[in-house]
């Protein structure tokens, strides 16, 4: 007697009528090979969950299967990039807590939950807490400039940590201070937590290096490092926006005046 086959894709999200208080925003551009188990890992953060797929540019079936998987899919016909899919998904999220993961890497709730668990204790933006491989003789330059952001922002402890790295969940009361907009500049979005004054944590470590899988034919053609670079000037530029031509660091003894 044949034993009938188990649908991989039976719906991991519970339906309920409840307002969520987990929102979990995924965006995926052909995630076919991980999209399922990364959603049933999702799923299970927490009982009251939403899971926001964002498919921008998918080919490959992925929107079909986070569907029939329970999720709710915001579909593009042409790709936004990750950090745009984010703030599109943060835009529709109905969550007080909103997680961010990505569709290609799958993260055991496990390790998720205590993104879930900071934000409920009062932290409005928890990060993961990443820096990047820094004993090094030569660091990379993305990992140098969140090093720099965060000096310049005046919050040292931080060290690498900052928006751009997933998993990080954030707070109802963090996205109304620093607008959905600023999730598709993630280095934005940090220096405007931070000045904002809510409460920016490094609260759990999840080394997204080992699990990362290399785009090696998208670095050719459109080069990441330089796309994250420009993201943490365009951060600087607002925060000097917002003090000085110095940031809101003083001159000391520098009399510029006599020059004139």
């Amino acid at each position: 007697m044949k034993r009938a086959s188990r649908n991989k894709d039976t719906a991991p999200v519970p339906a309920t009528d409840a307002q969520p208080l987990v929102s979990v925003i995924i965006p995926v551009m052909n995630e076919r090979a991980t999209i399922r188990r990364v959603i049933r890992e999702a799923a299970r953060v927490h009982p009251r969950t939403e899971i926001i797929v964002v498919a921008n540019g998918s080919t490959d079936g992925s929107a079909a299967i986070a569907s029939r998987m329970g999720a709710k899919v915001l579909q593009f016909a042409k790709p936004l990039g990750h950090d745009v899919g984010r703030s599109v998904g943060a835009s529709a999220a109905k969550g007080d807590i909103l997680l961010f993961i990505d569709g290609d890497m799958v993260i055991p709730a496990a390790k998720l939950r205590p993104f879930i668990r900071s934000v409920m204790g009062g932290v409005d933006a928890a990060l993961n807490d990443y820096s990047g491989p820094v004993r090094k003789q030569v660091v990379h330059s993305v990992v140098l400039a969140k090093h720099a952001l965060n000096a310049v922002l005046q919050r040292p402890d931080l060290k690498g940590v900052s928006f751009t790295a997933v998993p990080h969940a954030i707070s109802r009361r963090c996205l109304q201070a620093i607008g959905a907009e600023a999730l598709s500049v993630p280095p934005l979005a940090h220096a405007k937590a931070v000045k904002h004054g809510l409460n920016v944590a490094a609260v759990y470590p999840v080394n997204v290096g080992k699990i990362n899988k290399p785009r090696r034919r998208r670095e050719k053609h459109n080069p990441l490092e330089r796309l994250i670079i420009g993201d943490h000037l365009e951060a600087v530029h607002w925060l000097i926006s917002q003090t000085d031509e110095r940031g809101g660091y003083k001159d000391l003894f520098r009399n510029r005046e006599m020059i004139f």
